[in-house]
């Protein structure tokens, strides 16, 4: 769990106790998140898991079940987080979060607020990104949705950098008391642009603004509203290109002029017996990458502005 001490500090330099949220790494692409029970166990194909094995350990443990299988414990870090959170929402994804986190100027001590909660999958990431001196004030207009996501974040160990309100901010606005306070404003909502005038009250001088839309229609009504109070108005879409990168071999074969075709340019050589070298009549190992078949496509735009300083 992300451990928050009086001073709000993170960290997961510690070992694994009763009641905390571990990353269960089954295999590449199948993970869970699992709260630790010493009384449970975990049943997967790799046989069963006794919890009470896992406490003690630190995180990043590998641990065996009584058929020999294994598993990995890892720390539920912002990261893992968004890969395994149940989805109450359509989620921003570590692309479109760790770029947005830049381009706002989340710093340790940044005052964020956000609205459209939904599952709290950049929350988490902003949690970590103001600690251990800054907060991020959240709100989603549906009260359920709101209380799923504050038990979440007490699970993860950021609840005290992290403050849930309900409140629908199209119709009402950002709260009057953070005034003049934020750093930075996070929008995530389907009528962005009844939002501008509140949030442009909310921020600092210079105060940066990000709007997420997945509809480029929605991008050009928003940005038509912060022409008048806002300047530098840019929009981003991220696209993220995976790579599958795996050792094979490269056998070697005779071409029409009896030249050897695919071998790499340096083959290895060996010694004889007799001390003469000789070449090295076995396939060679070549790393080869290949973009992954089911790569993720278009989520959305990302439009940034920032606040016009008074002269």
């Amino acid at each position: 769990m992300l451990c928050s001490d009086g001073e709000k500090k993170l960290s997961f330099c510690r070992s694994i106790k009763d009641g905390d949220l571990v990353i269960v790494y089954e295999k590449r692409d199948v993970m869970k998140a699992v709260k630790v029970c010493e009384t449970s166990v975990l049943q997967n194909r790799f046989g069963v898991f006794k919890h009470s094995d896992w406490i003690g350990k630190p995180f990043g443990s590998k641990v065996l079940s009584n058929k020999g299988g294994f598993v990995y414990l890892l720390a539920p870090t912002p990261e893992l987080w968004t890969l395994v959170l149940s989805h109450r929402t359509q989620i921003l994804y570590i692309a479109d979060i760790s770029f947005l986190i830049t381009y706002l100027e989340i710093v340790p001590g940044s005052l964020v607020l956000e609205s459209g909660t939904g599952s709290g999958s950049l929350t988490t990431s902003l949690a970590r990104a103001v600690a251990p001196t800054g907060h991020v004030y959240t709100f989603d207009f549906h009260q359920q949705r709101a209380a799923s996501a504050r038990e979440d974040f007490q699970s993860t160990g950021v609840g005290s950098l992290v403050t849930v309100g309900a409140r629908d901010i199209q119709g009402e606005g950002f709260p009057d008391e953070y005034s003049g306070l934020a750093d930075s404003v996070f929008l995530d909502l389907p009528q962005p642009w009844l939002a501008i005038l509140s949030a442009g009250k909310m921020l600092k001088q210079d105060g940066t603004l990000c709007s997420f839309s997945p509809c480029i229609e929605q991008v050009q009504r928003t940005c038509e509203a912060l022409k008048s109070n806002f300047r530098d108005i840019r929009t981003f879409e991220v696209l993220l290109r995976t790579f599958e990168v795996h050792e094979g071999k490269m056998d070697s074969c005779q071409g029409d002029e009896g030249v050897s075709v695919g071998s790499p340019p340096y083959k290895r050589r060996q010694r004889s017996s007799e001390g003469s070298i000789v070449q090295d009549s076995s396939s060679s190992p070549t790393i080869k990458a290949r973009p992954c078949a089911d790569a993720r496509g278009h989520t959305g735009y990302l439009t940034f502005s920032r606040l016009k300083c008074l002269s």
